[in-house]
C-alpha cells in the first residue's frame, strides 16, 4: 500500500497536522483580542472580519500601514525567546498608522517558518495578540507558511500589516507646523526594531557572552536589552489627539532624527534640538563606545532613546506633557521649530 498524501507532502517537510495544531494553539491568544471590532471567533476562514464603527467619524479615511521585524529576528533565535517579537511586529506598523492621526483598527501576520514547530508558532502569535490588545486592534487573521528548504529549519521571518481609521478632518497636516512650535519626545524602551545589522555586528552578538547581566545595562544582559519589545504609542497618542491639537507626528525607526523628524515639517522649516535635553538610553552609549560610532551617525541610525516625536504650538506644551504623562509617557521637551533647510540640528 502506498504512502498517504500527507505522509508523502511531510517527507518533503512540510506537516499538515503540525499546521492544524499550530491553529489550535493560536486560538486562545487571538481569542482575547476579538473585544475589538466585534469580531466572530472564528480563526481559520478565508477572510478576517472587523466591523467598521463610524461613531462619530462624517469621512473615514482608512489608514494603512506594513511592517516587518528584520533581522531582530536573530536576537529571538540566540535567546531562544519568541515571545515578545510579535510586539515588535504589532508596533512597527500601529507606531505609523497613529503618525497620520489614525487609531487602529485591525492587524493581520504572515509567519514564514522554516520547519512548523507548533508550540514556537504559538509563542511568536501569543506576542502578535499582545501588540495588539496594547493597540486596542484585533487580530483577525494571518498565515502560516511551512517553507522547507528555503528558512533554516530553527528560523522564521515575520511581517504584518494593519489598517486604522481616521475622520479626514482630523488628518494630521504637517503644513500646520510654523516657526517656534516645539518638539517633544517620547521614550523609546530600547533598540526598537531598527538597526539590528549594525548591533549584532558592533556586539558580535553570535559569538560574545550575551546572557551575563551588565551593569552599564542596569543589571540587564545584551541579549535581554535588545530583546525588549518595541513599545506601543497608540493609547497615550490617540488620548492625546482627544484633548490637544497636535500639528504633527514623527515615528523614529530606521534612519533616526535626521531621517525621520523631516518627514513631520513642511518645505523650508527644521528642528533645533538641545543635545543635553535628549535622554539617551545605555544601550545606545554601549553600541557607540564598542563600535567607536560617531555620534552623528548613532543619531542617523537609532532612535537614541526617542521613539516618537510630537510637534504642538508653543500654547499646548503643558497640557500635551500633562496629557503624555496622564497616561504613561514621561514625555519631555526636545527643542523647537525653526526656518531651515537642514532639517535636523542638534546642538
Amino acid at each position: 500500500m502506498g504512502k498517504s498524501f500527507s505522509e508523502s507532502y511531510k517527507e518533503a517537510g512540510v506537516d499538515i497536522t503540525a499546521g492544524y495544531k499550530a491553529v489550535e494553539l493560536m486560538k486562545e491568544h487571538v481569542a482575547k483580542t476579538m473585544i475589538f471590532g466585534n469580531v466572530p471567533e472564528d480563526i481559520g476562514g478565508f477572510g478576517g472580519l472587523c466591523e467598521l464603527n463610524l461613531t462619530g467619524i462624517e469621512k473615514p479615511v482608512l489608514v494603512s500601514g506594513t511592517d516587518g521585524v528584520g533581522t531582530k529576528l536573530k536576537m529571538a533565535f540566540l535567546m531562544d525567546k519568541h515571545d515578545t517579537v510579535g510586539i515588535d511586529c504589532v508596533a512597527m506598523c500601529v507606531n505609523d498608522i497613529i503618525c497620520v492621526g489614525a487609531k487602529p483598527l485591525f492587524f493581520l501576520d504572515y509567519i514564514a517558518v522554516g520547519k512548523n514547530y507548533p508550540e514556537k508558532v504559538a509563542q511568536i502569535v501569543s506576542g502578535v495578540a499582545e501588540g495588539c490588545m496594547q493597540s486596542e486592534a484585533a487580530l483577525v487573521g494571518g498565515e502560516t507558511a511551512e517553507m522547507p528548504g528555503f528558512y533554516p529549519v530553527d528560523e522564521y521571518d515575520l511581517a504584518g500589516f494593519a489598517v486604522g481609521v481616521v475622520d479626514k478632518s482630523k488628518v494630521l497636516k504637517k503644513e500646520t507646523v510654523a516657526e517656534g512650535d516645539v518638539v517633544i519626545g517620547l521614550p523609546s524602551s530600547g533598540v526598537h526594531s531598527n538597526g539590528f545589522s549594525l548591533v549584532r555586528k558592533v556586539l558580535d552578538v553570535e559569538n560574545e557572552d550575551i546572557k551575563t547581566p551588565l551593569d552599564e545595562l542596569g543589571g540587564k544582559s545584551i541579549g535581554e536589552t535588545l530583546l525588549t519589545p518595541t513599545k506601543i504609542y497608540v493609547k497615550p497618542m490617540v488620548r492625546l489627539f482627544e484633548e490637544v491639537t497636535v500639528k504633527s507626528v514623527a515615528h523614529i525607526t530606521g534612519g533616526g532624527f535626521y531621517e525621520n523628524i523631516p518627514r513631520s515639517l513642511p518645505k523650508g522649516y527644521g528642528v533645533k534640538i538641545k543635545r543635553e535635553n535628549i535622554k539617551v538610553l545605555p544601550i545606545f552609549e554601549l553600541i557607540a563606545k564598542r563600535g567607536n560610532i560617531p555620534e552623528r551617525d548613532m543619531f542617523n541610525t537609532f532612535n537614541m532613546g526617542v521613539g516618537m516625536t510630537v510637534i504642538v504650538a508653543k500654547e499646548d506644551v503643558d497640557k500635551t506633557l500633562e496629557v503624555l504623562k496622564a497616561n504613561g509617557e514621561d514625555a519631555y521637551v526636545l527643542g523647537e521649530v525653526v526656518k531651515s533647510e537642514e532639517g535636523v540640528e542638534i546642538c
